[in-house]
């Protein structure tokens, strides 16, 4: 895994050597290698990071596809929030030159040719050319992730040993396998890892590992094309086809028909579909019937927040790939404080080796706790937004699928608002994340949503919704209190 601070950096580059690695471990190292590497300059100061790039065409494409990926990096490694900026860099024009496209991966595209397609998805070593523009196949390329690197904890172990059964079962004795849980608890890991072991133990098996993002843009292009026969001969030829964050195509009607039809078609034929999502198959809004019921058919399996134990090995593991001798009491610092998701605990490691790098110091105890003061003061969000959505809908009496859905009922809107407040104030998402998970909904209308309940607690307004029990008064102070002793 990377993330490392890199020992031939210079002191003052290091930080930025962390974050660049952050952000790979965040999108992969294929969009990281065709985006970033070679062809964007970071620079950071007080409150600002600013990412340097060739022309205005990446920049753009870097804000809207990456924004949140880049912030979520720098959090981890600076411990705070910056703001971004994404701007043309003359140091770094040049046109296509300026990329360092993998040849055994993909050949360079021309920059009109570069779409989501091209930072798309795996292939197996058996399978077809991975974008309708290029005609070479990817030959085997591994996926970083494998289920040698994955921490078996009382939170995961159900989702792995069904992951590993996929593999090692003669004939699945499940299909799909949906794997669902919040965010950075291991869903692509057990994806990948899927992946990679189908291609170490049958290694001329097809198969395709791809977001549901990278699926629906794909099959967009398929249509404005015409090559729909193409890409649903690469979509429906697999052994197992692997699809990460379907919930992505909530509220995609027509891209969600497709998908209906490639699923049919490969259970048809006896062939493994898994799926990973931020939620169950029945709160996903705006998620057709018909697909629900396909998806619950099969074996539907959560991942929670890794307790201590699991929490302390990760750490272990994670200070062994960046070839770090971490302290067992720093193991335990760590874990103790940080308790959310596995991407924290590996950021709280990265900012301790990376501050010790900075202040040339040894990495124990009281190193820990400087390099991570600020992260224990500010107190560290550990909730998630399955635990704040769900007891929003039992407290106002109402599921979690209708607060995901497009409901504005004062109920169910009034509950909408509370898990936007709450998920705004007590985890590190960002509007456009938390909107995303509720529903498919934008920023605007979680910054509007948050408005509200800030105003109502401020003048402690009292507020009436209905009930399973009848009509509730209940002051907005209350509320809140009542809630945040249901999710901590």
């Amino acid at each position: 895994m990377q993330g490392l601070v890199r020992d031939d950096c210079r002191t003052a580059d290091s930080v930025i050597c962390a974050i660049n690695d952050a952000i790979a471990e965040r999108i992969g190292q294929q969009k990281f290698r065709i985006w970033f590497k070679n062809s964007t300059h970071l620079t950071l100061t007080d409150d600002q990071l600013k990412v340097g790039v060739a022309n205005q065409f990446i920049s753009t494409w870097l804000e809207s596809h990456f924004q949140a990926q880049v912030a979520d990096a720098a959090r981890a490694v600076l411990g705070r929030d910056c703001r971004l900026v994404f701007a043309v860099d003359s140091k770094l024009t040049g046109g296509q030159n300026s990329f360092n496209f993998d040849k055994n991966i993909l050949p360079a595209p021309r920059l009109s040719d570069l779409t989501p397609q091209t930072a798309g998805f795996a292939i197996g070593a058996a399978g077809p050319a991975c974008q309708t523009t290029q005609t070479r196949p990817a030959q085997g390329r591994n996926l970083k992730l494998t289920f040698d690197s994955f921490v078996v904890g009382r939170s995961n172990e159900l989702a792995y040993n069904a992951a590993r059964s996929i593999v090692t079962d003669k004939q699945s004795p499940f299909n799909p396998l949906f794997i669902h849980g919040g965010y950075g608890l291991g869903k692509t890991h057990l994806l990948q890892g899927i992946c990679n072991e189908l291609r170490s133990s049958r290694p001329t098996a097809n198969w395709l590992y791809l977001s549901a993002e990278d699926f629906a843009n794909q099959f967009v292009l398929a249509l404005k094309t015409r090559k729909l026969d193409a890409f649903r001969h690469r979509m429906r030829q697999t052994d197992l086809l692997a699809i990460d964050d379907i919930h992505f195509l909530a509220s995609k009607p027509s891209t969600q028909e497709e998908f209906l039809y490639t699923f049919n078609t490969l259970d048809l034929a006896g062939r493994q579909v898994v799926l990973a999502s931020d939620a169950h198959p029945r709160e996903i809004a705006q998620l057709s019937e018909k697909l629900v019921n396909r998806f619950v058919s099969g074996m539907v399996v959560r991942i929670d927040t890794p307790d201590f134990k699991t929490r302390c090995e990760i750490c272990r593991r994670y200070a062994g790939m960046l070839k770090k001798s971490v302290p067992e009491e720093v193991i335990s610092y760590i874990a103790d404080n940080l308790k959310r998701s596995i991407r924290e605990l590996q950021g709280g490691l990265l900012k301790i080796t990376a501050y010790a790098s900075l202040q040339n110091a040894k990495i124990d105890l009281a190193t820990a706790r400087a390099a991570m003061a600020e992260l224990i003061e500010r107190g560290e969000p550990t909730m998630n937004l399955s635990n704040i959505e769900s007891a929003v809908g039992e407290y106002f009496g109402i599921t979690v699928s209708a607060i995901h859905s497009s409901k504005k009922d004062k109920t169910v809107a009034l509950a909408r608002h509370f898990c936007m407040f709450l998920a705004r104030k007590h985890t590190r998402m960002s509007s456009s994340e938390i909107g995303r998970l509720l529903g498919d909904k934008n920023h605007a209308t979680v910054l509007v949503g948050c408005k509200k309940i800030e105003e109502q607690i401020a003048q402690n307004a009292q507020l009436n919704w209905q009930g399973p029990t009848g009509n509730r008064v209940c002051n907005a102070k209350t509320i809140l209190e009542q809630l945040e002793s249901r999710i901590r």
